[in-house]
């Protein structure tokens, strides 16, 4: 009778969500929620550029506009991208690697309905008595010291994303260890899978760094203890060394899974293996194991010993070289393949592209001496957007288009898709290229005001937001419009996908091997 349990169909109902073990629905949870984030948190960066849209003060109090960019960066981080990166991994570990589910199913629905709460809270912040958290989404004390109850309000959230994120960790590396197909040995895995086994290592390192700092505001904030307050015997710039601790292996635990979506949708529509897959582990750990020794590249400006700039500065560099490999892999992979540009590969293409693109200012402001030019500029918002958005949010989109046909057993809307591929792209160009010259020319970040020469830059990227976040309507269609039906999906669905998820029929079923598969 238990074999037979596999065989069930979902069961009805609201209890169903409420209650789900099932990776699928899980997974699927993650993403609406993920979904929900982004276009929250872009709602508030449009708030951010309508403000910018000239000088002087025209639609939000200093306050507020500080608040927005604070608020912005929390929800698109912990909100939008963690979350959808965990709602692909819940959907695809399990079914890449002949697994019937994740290793810990209940702690899995656990780690998914701590998100709601804890978005809440964040989303709240904003309207407590003297505002939500105005220090940007470093929280850097003096501000975040003397904040209202919105800080609280902001701490206890990030206390809760934390917890649901490092029981993720735990669920996804238990279940790569113990429930692997048999003859898939660790050198077989998928790169998706591998991507996620390091980045999930990196998020069990990182994310009681961050709980600390945090706890040390509160205990500052509100039961006398002086660790960041000079006054008592503290020191500021000790918040920085823990933040950043924590806020660098962050970025590349944004990025690694992206690398891995991308090392599937690559060769699949080059129709060729991927070129270097062993480097490509190697690379991925290489990064991971460098990320936790170059945070003081973010502090570069609060007067440390020359020698602590250099390692920092060496380091950074340093850590160019495994990405250069992947992406030199990427570029290989295509090389004399029979491409086609479907939009999953469109997707892929553009952000090996704007993602170097984003490595190459990042290298820039490796550089010490001319980081103190860059430190606190737009240069320095239009380098991670850079990095953030074309790897994070656009890695995310192709691995949708890419695997939706799979899990809905639907063909999406091809010409839909390249709509939204190049509004997308185009809208995104717009915004953050302009915001390079901003910064040299040394328009500060996170003031709401600026002087009247960089007026028409401002201007090219505010018309730049309205039209990315006007595109993102039409990736939202086009979900919906899968979702709902269209022409079938084949189970391969790619000629020359490769993987055990492809194996499967389309739509996935509720319960996927009952029995393992073997891995020749």
């Amino acid at each position: 009778m238990a074999d037979a349990h596999h065989h069930d169909g979902p069961p009805a109902g609201f209890t169903r969500w409420l209650y789900t073990t099932n990776h699928k629905d899980i997974g699927t949870l993650y993403l609406w929620f993920a979904l929900t984030m982004f276009i929250f948190g872009g709602l508030m960066a449009l708030v951010i550029r309508s403000e910018l849209w000239q000088p002087g003060m025209q639609i939000v109090t200093p306050q507020f506009f500080n608040q927005m960019t604070t608020v912005h960066a929390l929800v698109m981080i912990f909100g939008g991208v963690m979350p959808a990166f965990v709602g692909l991994a819940n959907w695809l570990l399990p079914m890449m690697i002949g697994a019937p589910d994740m290793a810990l199913p209940r702690m899995n629905n656990w780690s998914f309905w701590l998100l709601p709460p804890a978005a809440t809270l964040l989303t709240l912040s904003l309207f407590m008595p003297g505002g939500g958290p105005a220090g940007g989404w470093t929280l850097y004390p003096p501000l975040s010291v003397q904040g209202g109850m919105g800080v609280d309000f902001t701490i206890l959230s990030i206390h809760m994303l934390g917890i649901s994120s490092i029981l993720g960790s735990i669920n996804i590396i238990a279940t790569i260890l113990n429930m692997r197909a048999p003859g898939m040995t660790l050198m077989k895995m998928p790169l998706f899978v591998w991507t996620w086994f390091i980045t999930a290592f990196l998020l069990l390192a990182v994310m009681p760094v961050l709980a600390g700092a945090v706890t040390m505001l509160l205990t500052d904030r509100h039961f006398g203890t002086h660790f960041f307050d000079p006054s008592g015997g503290g020191d500021p710039v000790l918040f920085q060394h823990v933040f950043w601790f924590f806020g660098h292996p962050e970025v590349y635990i944004l990025v690694l899974p992206a690398f891995g979506v991308l090392s599937h949708v690559i060769p699949t529509f080059a129709r060729k293996p991927l070129f270097g897959y062993t480097s490509m582990v190697f690379a991925t750990a290489t990064i991971a194991f460098l990320s936790f020794i170059v945070w003081a590249h973010h502090m570069y400006t609060v007067g440390m010993p020359m020698a602590g700039e250099l390692f920092f500065m060496y380091a950074t560099m340093l850590i160019a070289v495994p990405t250069g490999v992947k992406v030199f892999n990427w570029v290989s992979t295509m090389w004399r393949g029979s491409m086609t540009f479907e939009t999953p590969m469109l997707y892929a293409i553009a952000v090996v592209f704007l993602f170097t693109m984003g490595g190459l200012s990042g290298l820039m402001l490796s550089i010490t001496p001319a980081d103190f030019q860059y430190h606190d500029t737009y240069f320095v918002v239009a380098h991670f957007h850079y990095v953030i958005f074309p790897a994070s949010v656009m890695g995310a989109m192709c691995a949708v288009y890419f695997w939706l046909p799979k899990w809905t057993g639907n063909m999406y809307d091809e010409k839909l898709g390249k709509l939204h591929f190049w509004l997308t792209v185009i809208g995104f160009n717009l915004t953050f290229f302009p915001q390079h010259f901003l910064g040299l020319a040394g328009m500060p970040r996170r003031i709401p005001d600026y002087a009247l020469q960089f007026t028409e830059f401002n201007q090219w990227s505010t018309a730049g937001a309205f039209l990315l976040a006007a595109s993102q309507l039409v990736f939202i269609w086009v979900v919906v419009k899968c979702v709902r039906g269209g022409e079938k999906a084949t189970d391969q669905v790619w000629e020359g996908a490769e993987g055990l998820e492809w194996t499967i029929p389309s739509p996935a079923p509720y319960h996927t091997f009952a029995t393992p598969p073997t891995v020749k």
